[in-house]
């Protein structure tokens, strides 16, 4: 190559290309693999002794020279001709790539420039890149249902006003806070606040206080503003995630409904691995789990109904998603509560970005068990709404979507067991409620979970015979045999820190059970070596199990029994 200085045929090249329309390096550079710079590509020259400067094709470019003509193109030395043909294979190449208009002229394989050495990257071609790429491998998220990030707010459910009410509301609560920041509160992309923001600043309703990272700025309320705001807040002081629409909502829990989990006989085991239920109890709990429907679990306290029912959700899969809240004309219900859901989230990417395009106004969660017991009311079942916040609170069987839940001491709660079975007589057979708004607006609900009513009673003595209809299983948790009873004890006494004595478990069985016709119960192994277990610390004892520990166990357990 001859010493020629870059400059000069920088200048060349830009002057040819404007002449004849084409942007020479920014499009060469970004879709076909050519050098970074004009001078990568004149890497074997000498370099000039000028110095650099930004705007090096502006200052050199009336410096380009004209047209040549054929006769000086004839008589120019052989060092000119080759640059010239250098410059006529990158034209074509440019006006090749910008006239294709499309992915297959952007993305096709080039051919290497006359007379440049082939560069080797070690990277093997690539295919061209896909409109809306899918997350990585890595981030590949195995759920029925995933919420895809919206583009809009409009796809989103939302109008301008309502982010604008949560923005105004968390400045004025918070003071000031970056664009990205106010983003994260309100759980949408930062791609759509921003311009929100923008507008707010444009309506004199916020300001920048200053400036922040990644081209961001912290943005504080104006008088104006802090006014608009308080209005907001008298009507609601909600100011957390944006809400998601009940139809979306709907969609969801019909994405991930459990009738469309069919537990088999494996995911049962697994579930109850660790209670010892015999086969015979399998063979009745498998068909009333696939039902999705609702059970009766029935019997004698103590052998293990409220062990069985929170174990009952493990058998439709581990995780689904719920909204933090749900948004129904401008009544904000909120339905994610840390008190009866359980986080699952998404292992954590590889890179400081979160690539995965998740929604991130749902929560990931482990399929939700709610126990409700003596203390249920009938508020409970109805959306609650504070008087002095205006938030509402879902009902329990609204947060039980798509797992179990669980009436636990059925008949022995503050209301009547009429009255709780009108309430839900329909939405047992329809599989949707209906739900009243603080507003007056009724609205209709999916009823999707598993129920099971837990009692030590009779339900013959509890409902009649149209609820019991509803209930397509009632099962009954019988006493746990000898046998049954003894594995018990062999089970529970190397967790509870003792060496299992069979010896002394015998004693116990002929002298505290069969002597006095007394019932074996599933939970009466763990609680009498508890009380064997507390009696040998206080005494400084080794944890040893002996005929006396028992005698003294039994004594204070069955006192009154």
């Amino acid at each position: 190559m001859p010493n020629e200085n870059p400059k000069s045929l920088l200048a060349q090249l830009t002057g040819r290309a404007r002449k004849e329309g084409a942007s020479a390096w920014s499009v060469l550079t970004t879709r076909s693999g050519a050098p970074d710079s004009p001078s990568d590509a004149m890497a074997e020259q000498a370099p000039a002794a000028e110095p650099s400067d930004q705007h090096l094709d502006e200052r050199y470019v009336d410096e380009a020279p004209a047209e040549p003509s054929a006769e000086s193109e004839a008589a120019a030395p052989a060092p000119q001709r080759a640059d010239e043909a250098r410059l006529d294979s990158l034209l074509e190449r440019i006006n090749r790539l910008t006239s294709a208009g499309g992915e297959q002229g952007v993305n096709a394989p080039t051919a290497p420039l006359a007379g440049t050495p082939a560069v080797h990257s070690g990277l093997a071609p690539t295919a061209p890149m896909p409109a809306h790429p899918s997350p990585p491998a890595s981030t590949a998220i195995p759920d029925s249902f995933v919420p895809a990030e919206p583009t809009s707010f409009r796809a989103a459910g939302l109008s301008d006003s309502d982010v604008e009410m949560l923005v105004m509301k968390y400045l004025l609560a918070r003071g000031d806070a970056s664009g990205r920041e106010i983003a994260d509160q309100v759980k949408l992309p930062f791609m759509l606040v921003e311009p929100l923001l923008r507008q707010l600043k444009q309506d004199q309703m916020l300001a920048y206080k200053g400036s922040a990272m990644m081209n961001d700025y912290v943005c504080q309320l104006t008088e104006f503003g802090r006014e608009r705001a308080r209005r907001y807040t008298i009507d609601c002081t909600y100011f957390g995630s944006a809400p998601v629409s009940l139809d979306d909502y709907i969609a969801s829990v019909k994405a991930q409904s459990i009738e469309n989990q069919h537990p088999t006989q494996d995911d049962l085991e697994q579930a109850f691995a660790d209670l010892l239920i015999n086969k015979k109890m399998f063979s009745r709990l498998g068909p009333a789990i696939n039902s999705g429907r609702g059970m009766f679990l029935f019997g004698a306290p103590g052998n293990g109904k409220t062990s069985i029912a929170e174990r009952i959700t493990s058998c439709f899969g581990t995780a689904i998603w719920v909204p933090r809240a749900i948004g129904v004309d401008g009544q904000i219900i909120r339905l994610f509560d840390p008190m009866n859901h359980e986080l699952a989230p998404l292992p954590p990417g590889a890179g400081i970005y979160n690539d995965t395009r998740i929604d991130q106004r749902w929560v990931r969660i482990r399929r939700p068990t709610i126990i409700a017991g003596g203390e249920l009311t009938m508020d409970s079942l109805e959306i609650t709404t504070s008087p002095t916040t205006n938030i509402s609170e879902a009902p329990l069987q609204l947060k039980s979507n798509c797992g179990t839940l669980v009436i636990d001491d059925f008949g022995r709660q503050k209301m009547g067991v009429d009255e709780l079975l009108n309430r839900w007589i329909v939405p047992l057979e329809k599989r949707y409620d209906f739900l009243n708004l603080s507003n007056g607006k009724k609205i209709q609900a999916p009823f999707d979970q598993l129920i099971v009513f837990s009692t030590n009673l009779e339900p013959r003595d509890l409902v009649d015979d149209a609820f019991l209809r509803r209930i397509p299983y009632k099962i009954e948790i019988i006493d746990p045999s000898e046998e049954e009873f003894r594995q018990l004890f062999e089970v529970m006494s190397p967790k509870m820190g003792f060496e299992y004595n069979p010896a002394t478990v015998d004693y116990l069985v002929e002298t505290h059970y069969k002597s006095c016709n007394r019932p074996f119960r599933c939970c009466q192994p763990r609680d009498l070596l508890l009380q064997v277990k507390n009696h040998c610390l206080y005494e400084r004892m080794e944890l040893r199990l002996s005929n006396e520990s028992f005698d003294y166990a039994v004594e204070n357990y069955f006192a009154v029994m």
